[in-house]
């Protein structure tokens, strides 16, 4: 979340391969389930990274740093077009304002949501909003089904099932989920109106102008030990520009449905990593809950009656 951001490419721009194409020619030779799993795994560390920056900078500063500098990266790598984001803003502000504030938030919230519970379990209630959307658009009862074995493996990591999370943590990764539903929502319409990778730069700087106070709480701090400035930009690359190019590379070649499949596994690696780098432990009930939403999403995607395309 997000994460953050997690770019969450199944929404990327459709009908051809978007601008930028050659920055992937170097990861043509490794296979896209690979490259997939790697940007998984690459954002989680990302996150796993962010959380040893709270204690310093808070969640807010932490994710506030992340997406100025994310919005940095991804402008450079527009660079050559950047003079036409204001023209496209004013255009289609609603839209892009819409767009850029669900960024903002899905990462502020999951952000939140890991100072507060395991990560592991914070991106398995995360993937409530994807799922939500899917479902709500699909209307097959099948994905309804889905839904419901994802809302069973929520409740499993709730209080009221007799898990000890903190009930603050659990809300604000439902708000990133509903940020994540916001963003999938809107980037169709993103995509139509806007060319290549151009609305997910102006998206993310819209989003770093909104966490413009966070950041400004933090610059003593960013002064005081620059170490934490090179932390930040570390976190950027892991959350954002690597996974990024990852999945940029990997679609090209992979099927919408095994995209969907792949990605579905994130919250088990995100309970790895938890367990590795973090030491964090969910216990049985837990994995159980994990394994509810990990198999929700899996299902969703195989039973999606559209074509996969390439």
């Amino acid at each position: 979340m997000p994460e953050d951001v997690h770019t969450k490419q199944e929404q990327l721009p459709t009908g051809g391969h978007p601008e930028g194409e050659g920055q992937s020619g170097l990861l043509a030779g490794f296979p896209p389930t690979g490259l997939l799993l790697l940007a998984i795994v690459s954002i989680q560390l990302g996150a796993a990274l962010a959380t040893n920056l709270f204690p310093i900078l808070g969640a807010d500063g932490t994710v506030a740093i992340r997406i100025i500098i994310s919005a940095l990266l991804l402008g450079l790598a527009a660079r050559g077009r950047v003079r036409r984001f204001a023209s496209l803003f004013v255009r289609d502000w609603r839209l892009l304002l819409g767009y850029g504030l669900c960024i903002a938030a899905m990462n502020l919230f999951f952000y939140k949501a890991i100072s507060l519970i395991p990560l592991g379990a914070a991106v398995a209630i995360e993937f409530v909003g994807p799922l939500g959307i899917a479902a709500l658009a699909s209307h097959r009862p099948a994905h309804f089904a889905c839904v419901g074995l994802a809302a069973l493996g929520i409740f499993l990591l709730t209080p009221l099932a007799g898990v000890d999370l903190d009930p603050l943590g659990i809300l604000c990764a439902l708000v990133a989920g509903a940020g994540w539903a916001g963003f999938v929502f809107l980037s169709r319409g993103v995509a139509m109106r806007v060319s290549g990778n151009d609305g997910l730069a102006i998206g993310m700087s819209i989003a770093a102008i909104s966490m413009l106070p966070f950041a400004v709480a933090v610059i003593p701090d960013l002064i005081s030990n620059p170490w934490l400035l090179l932390a930040g930009f570390g976190v950027a690359l892991l959350s954002t520009t690597l996974p990024f190019t990852f999945e940029f590379a990997a679609l090209k070649r992979l099927s919408n449905r095994a995209y969907g499949v792949i990605v579905s596994v994130e919250p088990a690696v995100a309970a790895l990593i938890g367990a590795l780098l973090l030491g964090e432990r969910i216990g049985v009930q837990g994995m159980i809950a994990i394994a509810c939403v990990v198999v929700a999403a899996i299902g969703i995607t195989v039973t999606d009656g559209r074509e996969p395309t390439q």
